[in-house]
């Protein structure tokens, strides 16, 4: 926990001391151990994995489970066991299917989480001790080193070139330098608070002291985890789809049921009989198979997604990102490769950019096209040399590319050496150093004296302006060095800068006598070399994946805490946001209330330097126009937003615990082409519900107009309830699943998202379901009062009227696998599984027929070929009747279009 929360970064060295009750000595070890106990241990507390039960018990959240449930209670009390006992296997089955899958995507992201922190170096009593992170208490004097993870909120007194990694909370993908002064303004924001370290930052370079101020869920760190944790998890667009769609199922049902119990009791039955009657329709109109039909649905789409990078934590997830109509994207990481690389140099006079080769080597390309390797050019060896021996990174090749060890600016200078041919180590071997002078925050340049051929030669990086200070003349190319024109330098540099770089000056000179190494002078008299731009640079593919979003009718906004030049520059490159467009900075955001905020969202495609309270209200404010909103992001700093979106996507390598713990989905990869490829998945895996829901749906309408007409015709029931249950669970169930594993049409990612109040069934859907319901009742019926007016026997009949039924759905299930492609357009082998499965279906019922325990069962009999043939002459038309709709209502699009 923590002492009050002042603004510690607004307050003096010994303010902070006098608040927390401490000193240069540190705490007295007693004192300490009080101060555990009042406060607590230094962690936060896990949230616990969803426990078994609670994960199964939550497969029976779903409007349709619980018609079921329904169902299930009402055939027990009518003593319908066999009924009863199909309904609750599937209902199992539903279960099992959806706790594996979701079991299954809990165990992956639990294993990504290991972000910890376990000791920390402290002074106690005047002296040092290691001590485990969870033991520090507010006082403490702790300290940081470059490569530790910061244990605890911290107020610096101490800084010694001292970079931070706070990428966690703001995104920022360069470190923070450090600082120890006492700031102006309470109102700043994380990544402007220079003289505090916040718990779970990595120190990427230099050393400090700080006293902790915070510690626990009392943190920074603690407080968004909390936010998340307390937040309210949205429904997503399948839910509410769901939810809609089983109320009209239950009105549906009610009505049916009411209709057959009132039309028979006109009739003078008796209502006994009449209430079994309501309950067989009430069966027919429930489709019982679409609840598994939804859960192997969505668990095929989970499973696609993961072959292509994203895991999925929760199955009605799956179809969100087919919804969606604005992602929010986190910069740092996941649009761009989260790592420094220079892309522009400026030497002699010249601008060079980096041109990659095949081999991950690079030459250097002149504005003119023309290839100079820095062996043929010296300003641009020199300007590289001089980035090489006045840093104080290092870097290795592995398998997997360049390993870095300090400051990634510093790294990004080692690699563009390297990639140009300069060997960092054998340059440094070349050029031994003999003294420095370290970079300094108040100084903004360091410098490297190294000795060459006899000679003390030194070598200058920083700030260009600082630079150029020091310096007299310019390199130019040749070799020869002119009088330096500050102002050609500056606007060489304003220029980079203004591309998103991170621009350094280089500099070097020859020293006239051999300086004392502990009384070293600020340089001057330089010859100026260069300049060297860097940036994290976006990601192969991704400019794509945006242009294919944005084709697919999906806006790209990105909300980034970086600053607001490279957020701008990084949106430019991508085609986020077109050249000058405006970009929202987190303090403007501040000061707009939530009425102008919902006003501007509808413009504005780059949020830059914002805090984790204004993400939050940029969701909720693009969620106000009814956008569907997913939002990616990695850090601590993404939690709240990633919980309020529709869907959060966090990343899995470098994405934080607490991001995953709060989003819907996974990033193996931390790729936006992933998303992109999910947004496909998602649309086809609803697609694939739809056409399931539509094929379920379409009988069930036949099957509760067969009854019905046969009821006010005043003829016997064409169907029983154990053959009613046969039709929906047996045949249908097995071609309703196949068709899941639908591999999605051509174009999916062309058409508009769906509007937000659209059903599962279309309105073109519905009326498709009236007209091929219409057609399946009286096809059935036609040949079931034929063959009971033939035959006088009433089982036969129903015999022919359910495998009739049957019959329907083998050639109706080819008019379901798309709402507007003709079957004959689709290749009959692209889901081979349908084929397979519609087979299994005929043969499942042909052997019910003709084996004694199913004929008992479902009162079949077996038929003659004369009768299948006649049968299925009936069966072919509704091939045709729906083919004529499609046909139809595609020209009248075509006309309306």
């Amino acid at each position: 926990m923590a002492t009050d929360r002042p603004r510690w970064h607004v307050l003096d060295r010994p303010e902070v001391e006098t608040r927390l009750g401490t000193s240069v000595h540190g705490l007295a070890r007693a004192d300490a151990a009080a101060r555990l106990e009042r406060y607590g241990p230094n962690a936060l507390e896990d949230a616990p994995p969803p426990g078994v039960w609670s994960l199964l018990l939550h497969q029976f959240t779903n409007p349709l489970i619980y018609i079921l449930v329904l169902a299930t209670l009402v055939t027990l009390l009518l003593g319908q066991y066999a009924d009863a006992t199909v309904i609750a296997v599937v209902l199992a089955l539903n279960a099992v299917i959806g706790f594996v899958q979701e079991r299954k995507a809990e165990m992956s992201v639990r294993a990504l989480m290991h972000l910890v922190a376990p000791h920390a170096r402290v002074i106690r009593e005047g002296r040092e001790w290691d001590v485990e992170s969870r033991e520090l208490v507010p006082g403490d004097l702790v300290l940081l080193e470059s490569g530790v993870r910061v244990p605890a909120d911290v107020r610096l007194v101490t800084a010694t070139a001292l970079l931070a990694d706070e990428s966690l909370f703001t995104g920022e993908s360069a470190p923070v330098m450090k600082s120890t002064a006492p700031l102006d303004r309470e109102d700043r924001v994380i990544g402007d608070r220079t003289n505090m370290a916040y718990a779970g930052t990595v120190v990427a370079s230099g050393r400090g002291r700080g006293y902790v101020v915070a510690t626990g869920a009392a943190t920074e760190l603690g407080a968004i985890a909390e936010s998340v944790r307390t937040g309210e998890r949205t429904e997503t667009p399948l839910q509410q789809r769901m939810a809609r769609f089983a109320r009209v199922v239950a009105v549906v049902v009610a009505l049916a049921a009411a209709a057959a119990f009132t039309l028979g009791l006109a009739r003078g039955e008796r209502p006994a009989e009449m209430f079994i009657v309501a309950v067989a329709l009430a069966v027919s109109a429930i489709p019982e198979g679409l609840p598994v039909a939804f859960t192997i649905t969505l668990a095929l789409g989970v499973r696609r997604m993961a072959q292509r990078g994203a895991i999925i934590r929760r199955l009605p997830a799956v179809e969100t990102l087919g919804s969606t109509t604005v992602i929010g994207s986190d910069k740092t990481g996941t649009l761009t490769e989260n790592r420094m690389t220079v892309q522009k140099i400026w030497a002699g006079g010249q601008l060079f950019g980096l041109a990659s080769g095949a081999s991950g080597d690079a030459a250097a390309v002149r504005a003119d096209g023309a290839i100079v390797m820095p062996a043929e050019d010296r300003p641009l060896h020199l300007t590289l040399l001089a980035g090489v021996l006045t840093n104080e990174a290092d870097v290795s090749l592995s398998e997997d590319g360049y390993e870095i060890h300090g400051d990634p600016t510093e790294a990004a200078l080692l690699i563009a050496a390297a990639r140009l041919g300069l060997e960092p180590a054998a340059a440094r071997a070349e050029y031994p150093v003999y003294a420095e002078i370290p970079f300094e925050p108040v100084q903004q340049y360091s410098a490297s004296i190294r000795v060459h051929d006899g000679e003390h030669l030194v070598f200058v990086k920083g700030a260009p302006e600082r630079v150029l200070a020091m310096s007299t003349g310019l390199l130019v190319g040749g070799g020869a060095v002119v009088d330096l024109e500050p102002a050609v330098v500056l606007d060489a540099a304003r220029g980079l800068a203004s591309e998103g770089l991170r621009v350094l000056g280089m500099a070097y000179g020859v020293l006239p006598w051999r300086p004392e190494p502990d009384r070293l002078e600020e340089p001057g008299r330089l010859i100026f070399l260069g300049l060297q731009g860097s940036m994290d640079p976006p990601r192969p593919g991704v400019r794509e994946a945006i242009e294919g979003c944005q084709e697919a009718g999906i806006r790209v906004v990105m909300i980034t805490g970086d600053h607001a030049a490279t957020a701008r520059a990084i949106a430019e490159q991508l085609g986020i946001a077109a050249r000058g467009a405006p970009v929202l900075t987190g303090v403007a955001l501040a000061g707009l209330d939530a009425a102008a905020l919902r006003e501007r969202v509808t413009t504005v495609d780059v949020y830059a330097r914002v805090a984790p309270e204004h993400k939050l209200r940029v969701v909720h404010a693009l969620r106000e126009h009814g956008e569907v909103v997913a939002v990616t992001g990695d850090g601590v700093n993404d939690a709240p937003a990633l919980k309020a979106a529709d869907i959060g996507v966090a990343m899995g390598r470098s994405g934080t615990d607490v991001a995953r713990e709060a989003a819907d989905m996974v990033l193996t990869d931390d790729n936006f082409v992933s998303i992109y490829a999910a947004v496909e998945e998602g649309r086809v895996t609803f697609d694939n519900l739809r056409n399931v829901t539509f094929f379920l749906i379409s009988t069930g309408v036949a099957e509760v107009l067969a009854i019905l007409t046969a009821l006010v015709a005043e003829w016997p029931l064409p169907l029983l309830p154990a053959q009613i249950l046969w039709l929906n669970l047996v045949t249908n169930g097995l071609q309703d699943v196949a068709l899941a594993f639908e591999p999605g049409e051509r174009g999916v990612l062309k058409r508009r998202p769906r509007p937000t109040g659209e059903g599962i069934i279309s309105r073109l859907l519905w009326e498709r379901t009236v007209v091929a319901g219409i057609v399946m009742a009286a096809g059935t019926l036609l040949l079931f009062a034929s063959e009971l007016a033939e035959s006088g026997r009433l089982g036969r009949a129903q015999t022919v009227a359910l495998t009739t039924m049957v019959l329907f759905q083998v050639f109706h299930v080819g008019n379901s696998r798309s709402e507007r492609r003709s079957l004959f357009a689709l290749s009959p082998w692209s889901n081979p599984f349908l084929f397979v499965a519609t087979a299994a279906a005929l043969l499942a019922h042909v052997a019910a027929l003709y084996l004694p325990p199913t004929q008992l069962l479902l009162r079949v009999e077996p038929l003659e070929l004369e009768t299948w043939v006649r049968m299925g002459i009936v069966a072919s038309t509704i091939l045709v009747v729906v083919e004529a709709h499609k046909l139809l209502r595609g020209r009248v699009r075509s006309r309306a279009g």
